[in-house]
């Protein structure tokens, strides 16, 4: 069985155990799997999960009021200073998304918002961008482009897709305060050719894109992707051994990315939930690269029922 612990409008701040289905639970503690077809190829990019690999007597955790944030250290709500207070005593905070989620871009906002006021010297990564546009990214910083040379300039609606909109206010708000903007991803057709060919057969100018180390050892990690691969029916081509080494190829060129001339400065990295739940994807990949101390935001819409060691914080959105 599970033990699921539920927060809601009448026990505001009670944490309530309770045990619950394991069949039902087994389906629901991610909710929806979104495999990235739009930028990468077939590859995982946000949360999602199965029976499989699911162990008992796991804690759960759900809330039916949206804006809920809940500690996975205590297992009980706290308020968002509170939060805050927990992530500025961090150097690097990893806010996750489901990409299309207006109200997780919100989020976004807020978390960098609140940073902000605590340290000016703040730097925001971002998947949305690969790492050959930096020279693009300093432009938009430091107030040179307006909003039509940057979407040209980066070229946004092939790399990403997603409706700018969604990200306009984080993005004026770095530009306004002139925080620096990096991006943390490979071009979006390496991971894609990975997928397919196998790693080995790059090209030496596509290898020149791929991270310096590629760690393909984590089981519970290889366990996720393996159960998204198998919800899927690829064609016989496509190996999982390849499927695997794509993602793990993704993560880590992220978290090289966030380790790059890091030094003391504050870093703020949104990136899809997929690529932060259980710190397997680049949090712990990160860690191993800087040893520099971080914490997790995982956003998760209100009603859901997630693991509670998915996240540091779990915070429970609106659904749109």
């Amino acid at each position: 069985m599970y033990y699921s612990i539920d927060l809601n409008m009448k026990n505001q701040g009670v944490v309530m155990i309770q045990k619950t289905n394991e069949k039902r639970n087994a389906l629901a503690i991610l909710g929806r799997c979104f495999i990235g077809f739009a930028a990468f190829g077939v590859l995982v990019s946000c949360a999602g999960t199965s029976d499989k690999g699911v162990k008992p007597e796991t804690v759960t955790v759900k809330a039916t009021r949206p804006d809920t944030i809940i500690s996975a250290q205590s297992g009980k709500e706290v308020t968002f200073d509170e939060m805050m207070d927990d992530l500025n005593r961090h150097q690097i905070i990893f806010v996750g998304e489901m990409h299309t989620s207006v109200s997780h871009h919100a989020i976004q906002l807020k978390i960098i918002q609140a940073a902000f006021k605590r340290n000016h010297d703040l730097v925001v990564a971002m998947e949305m961008f690969d790492r050959s546009y930096q020279e693009v990214l300093n432009l938009w910083t430091a107030g040179v482009l307006d909003e039509e040379a940057f979407l040209r300039k980066t070229h946004w609606y092939v790399n990403w897709r997603y409706d700018f909109s969604l990200y306009r206010d984080i993005l004026l708000f770095i530009k306004q305060n002139k925080i620096k903007l990096v991006g943390l991803n490979i071009p979006s057709y390496i991971p894609g050719r990975i997928r397919e060919g196998g790693i080995d057969n790059l090209s030496l100018s596509d290898k020149r894109y791929l991270p310096k180390g590629i760690d393909t050892n984590n089981s519970a990690h290889r366990n996720y992707v393996k159960t998204i691969f198998d919800q899927h029916n690829f064609p016989s081509r496509i190996k999982f051994d390849d499927f695997y080494m794509a993602q793990c190829v993704w993560d880590e060129i992220m978290a090289e990315s966030i380790a790059t001339d890091l030094g003391s400065r504050k870093v703020i990295a949104l990136l899809g939930n997929g690529h932060i739940q259980y710190k397997y994807g680049v949090p712990d990949r990160t860690f191993r690269r800087t040893g520099a101390s971080f914490r997790t935001v995982y956003l998760a819409p209100a009603g859901a029922e997630v693991e509670l060691t998915i996240g540091d914080f779990i915070w429970m959105t609106h659904t749109k």
